[in-house]
């Protein structure tokens, strides 16, 4: 009855014989770990030792997906192609996984050269072989060109080194070319199995065993070229680098006034061009899918520059792809946009190659989040998979990690490059995603200075739009500030900045903001308007007051969930104060990541990559002293969005959230595991660290925590304590902060223009009658709009940017925690543990703690509807409210 029971409950258990007894004896645990006996005997407090029967697993509970799998796989792990900030995280994640999931893990290095040599080049990995792989940039397993692998000789050379190692299952990280050599041995193994049998170099048992090969794919390359997918593996990291060069180019240039051309790379993709071009405000761009419009491209890039010179800025800066053209395919070079510069303008103009620098470095927060998650779901993949199954490649669109079909994925890449051969550029752009097409017109808007913008609207369609910054300081505040007074100022429109936040704007601390006084705040954090967390509730009059004196009639908010109840208040008072009735939006901008309505806000980016900076740091310190520990504080309030992204990207040991909460149980489990660690690791252990939000308990502070860990460590570690506090507020921007300010604040312009506009459509109404309350609409100011969809968070949902009104937000928000009720990235969580090995066993694989894979599968169709037909796939449309 006691085994029903334990088996009934999924719990696992040992029977073991006692030579005195005819009953066999049951030992298990409990949630805690400790060791619990069932005998026979009364009042028994020790129990002799004796052999084990047998081991005995319970069945396991409906709804849960255990990684204790008795499917094993020989999975083979190569790089290839041209290295990639990142890779090492994904070869990390699919080596962990795979011993968790009771796999064999093999590194294959120099890639398919490796694969052909053989020999010591295939070498099964550990998991402590992939210890400090995170911080690495380009590949510790090697990359190399392989000519013999292009020969069919070559290839079956390299079937025969995974059949005698018994490797039934190969990860490819790599380009498009790496992809599709994998894709294509996949397609010959039969064929080399057949002929390797044939030829006595394997044996029938061997060729009946190994009689299929499964492949699935992930994309390192810098270039984000893969078309089906909305980010590759390094992307993030190579736009780093080249931000963090120019942003230092700048001030040599604005101190001597010259001109800069700066080449990155980017064959038959201008993802890293143009990305840089908006994240450094560089005034001109130059990229392989669209050529410059006109024949004489340069007289327009000339007449452009100096339109900026003649405004008052004193640095040109010009972003080129290596791969950039015009419409007749002749390349547009570096060196040549320099002597055009020079000789038409007399610019004192310099050229930068960028080149391998592009490549190195550790990678981005954004990097290891995206290898690590994609990593994972490639051991996932493998097993799911069937002979049957379509060779997969790891991707990511729409915020979701994606498995799709690998050929179909590497035609829609080719396609593009086919595409600009044949001059089709309209078809290379439609290939890229929609988001890549509108940057890109949104850049070209704002990009430099229209001195006739006055003159594009009549006067009775130009705005008075305010910016207002609330909340706390977020990376993004200033660049979406600046892309914002630029469109208006290039449209006609009056921007209005409203200096610290609310109580400024009941002060009336309102300046009209002109081209240059926004032109350096790309790359300036925290708020140059300044910004606090005060609401505008005490003084609501004062505020309309303020709003109708200065002539505003559209409001634009920066801010977090401050920001957020802010504009819910004016809006829930628009009765009481007919000046409130303007369209108004927020744009989400809080380290916290706690807006409702995005998954993500101005600032998260920036902050997870000051973590991720700081936990390298002090991992090293605790490297060296080899038994230490450190409990890191990070910010968040009640959202654990930067604990768990920020942990797994960083290597945390486990994160401790608010969502989760901290408890005895938790922190014995967390503790054997340490002690575990520590007592297999003497003498040679690494540094660890755990992430603790700084509200994940009102009981368990950091300082607790750690003193629970140095006084139960048993002396083999100690334990210290770091509070990062507002530096996660603080910094330069990260480039992918940049990005989504600059095409936030670019949307929420146009939709609080259309908004504007239309509420100054004046219906006839002489002939209507209305009660003696009600004014017609004739009497009210010009813009007047008061219905639900005129005040609005806009959010990053997926990889679109979307409008919701903010009163259809209020049941998806918990007040009281100031959280939004839905998160996305809870798939993250348990993989924390998982890779860090809280959990697995080790040494012999299998883990204990369960992972719901959280990839969702596309077929060939999706893939053609969303890029063939420009349509949307219900599959992406989850978590979202």
């Amino acid at each position: 009855s006691i085994k029903d029971i334990l088996e009934s409950g999924g719990h696992d258990y040992t029977t073991h014989a006692d030579p005195n007894l005819p009953i066999d004896r049951i030992v298990t645990r409990d949630p805690l770990g400790n060791e619990v006996f069932f005998t026979p005997q009364a009042n028994t407090f020790s129990m002799p030792s004796s052999p084990e029967i047998k081991p005995t697993r319970g069945k396991e509970p409906p709804g849960v997906l255990s990684l204790e799998s008795e499917t094993r796989k020989n999975i083979g792990i190569l790089t290839s192609g041209g290295d990639a900030p990142g890779m090492n995280a994904c070869v990390r994640a699919v080596v962990r996984m795979a011993i968790a999931r009771k796999c064999r893990p093999f590194f294959i290095y120099e890639g398919y050269q490796g694969l052909v040599d053989g020999g010591d080049k295939i070498k099964e990995a550990g998991w402590s072989d992939v210890s400090g792989f995170l911080t690495v940039g380009g590949t510790m397993i090697g990359t190399a060109r392989c000519a013999a692998f292009r020969e069919i000789e070559g290839r079956r050379t390299g079937v025969h080194n995974l059949i005698k190692r018994g490797i039934d299952a190969l990860v490819v990280i790599g380009g498009d070319g790496s992809l599709t050599g994998a894709d294509r041995l996949r397609a010959e193994w039969p064929e080399h199995v057949e002929a390797l049998e044939k030829d006595g170099r394997i044996t029938a048992e061997e060729a009946q065993r190994y009689r299929t090969l499964m492949i699935v794919g992930m994309v390192g390359s810098i270039d984000n070229d893969l078309a089906s997918t909305d980010m590759t593996i390094g992307a993030c990291s190579a736009l780093e680098r080249i931000c963090e060069s120019v942003d230092a180019i700048l001030s040599t240039a604005m101190s001597h006034q010259r001109a800069f051309v700066v080449e990155v790379m980017g064959r038959h993709c201008g993802w890293l061009a143009l990305n840089a071009a908006i994240s450094t405000g560089a005034d001109y761009l130059f990229i392989p899918e669209a050529p410059p419009s006109k024949e004489d491209w340069q007289a327009a890039m000339c007449k452009t520059l100096k339109a900026s010179r003649d405004a008052g800025k004193r640095t040109s800066l010009v972003i080129v792809a290596e791969g950039a053209i015009d419409r007749s395919l002749k390349p547009i070079k570096a060196e040549y946009i320099r002597e055009v510069l020079a000789t038409r303008l007399g610019y004192d103009t310099r050229v930068t190659t960028l080149g391998h620098v592009q490549r190195g470095g550790a990678p981005a927060h954004f990097d290891r989040f995206l290898a690590t998650m994609q990593g994972a779901e490639a051991v996932e993949a493998i097993l799911r998979a069937t002979p049957e199954t379509p060779s997969p490649v790891i991707g990511m669109l729409e915020n979701k990690i994606t498995t799709q079909p690998l050929k179909e994925a590497i035609e829609l890449t080719g396609e593009v490059a086919q595409a600009i051969e044949s001059q089709d550029f309209a078809r290379a752009m439609a290939l890229r995603s929609e988001s890549f097409s509108k940057q890109l017109a949104s850049y070209k808007e704002i990009a430099n200075f229209n001195p006739h913008s006055k003159d594009k609207l009549p006067a009775d369609q130009r705005l008075r739009i305010a910016i207002v910054h609330a909340g706390a300081p977020a990376g993004g505040m200033n660049t979406a500030t600046r892309s914002a007074v630029r469109l208006c100022l290039n449209r006609g429109h009056t921007a209005l900045g409203v200096h610290n936040g609310f109580p400024g704007l009941m002060r009336g601390e309102i300046d009209e903001l002109d081209w240059l006084t926004v032109d350096g705040w790309t790359i300036t954090g925290g708020s140059q308007l300044g910004t606090n967390r005060d609401q505008p509730g005490p003084q609501l009059g004062a505020v309309a007051y303020q709003l109708q004196k200065h002539g505003i009639q559209a409001l634009m908010v920066v801010g977090g969930f401050e920001a957020y109840t802010a504009v819910l208040e004016l809006a829930d008072n628009r009765a009481q104060y007919p000046a409130f009735n303007i369209p108004m939006v927020l744009v989400p901008a809080t380290v916290s990541n706690n807006v409702p309505g995005t998954e993500f806000s101005l600032g998260s980016d920036t902050a997870a990559n000051v973590i991720v900076r700081s936990t390298d740091m002090i991992k090293q310190s605790a490297s060296s002293n080899r038994r230490r520990v450190f409990v890191i504080e990070v910010q968040g309030g009640n959202c654990g969005f930067l604990a768990v992204t920020a942990g797994l990207s960083g290597g945390s040991t486990t994160v401790y959230t608010p969502e989760e909460g901290v408890d005895l149980t938790r922190l014995q489990r967390d503790i054997s595991h340490l002690r575990a660690r520590y007592t297999k690791e003497l003498g040679r252990s690494e540094g660890r660290v755990t992430l603790c939000n700084e509200k994940a308990s009102p009981i368990y502070s950091t300082d607790m925590i750690a003193n629970i860990y140095e006084a139960e460590s048993g002396g083999f570690y100690g334990a210290r304590t770091a509070v990062l506090g507002h530096l996660q507020q603080g910094g330069t921007p990260s480039p992918l902060d940049r990005c989504r300010a600059n095409t936030m604040a670019i949307d929420a312009i146009n939709w609080l223009q259309c908004r504007c506009w239309d509420s100054m459509e004046i219906p006839d109404e002489d002939s209507v009658r209305l009660p003696p309350s009600q004014l017609k609409r004739k009497y009210f100011p010009r813009v007047f709009a008061n219905t639900p969809d005129t005040a609005a968070v806009i959010g990053v949902v997926g990889s679109e940017v979307r409008f919701t009104p903010i009163s259809d937000l209020v049941a998806h928000t918990d007040f009281a925690r100031r959280v939004p009720r839905t998160i996305w990235w809870s798939a993250a969580r348990q993989l924390v543990d998982i890779l860090s090995g809280v959990g697995v066993d080790i040494e012999n694989g299998g883990c204990s703690t369960s992972y719901k894979s959280c990839a969702i599968d596309l077929t060939a169709d999706d893939l053609l509807r969303l890029y063939g037909q420009q349509d949307t796939i219900d599959k992406l449309d989850v978590n979202v409210p």
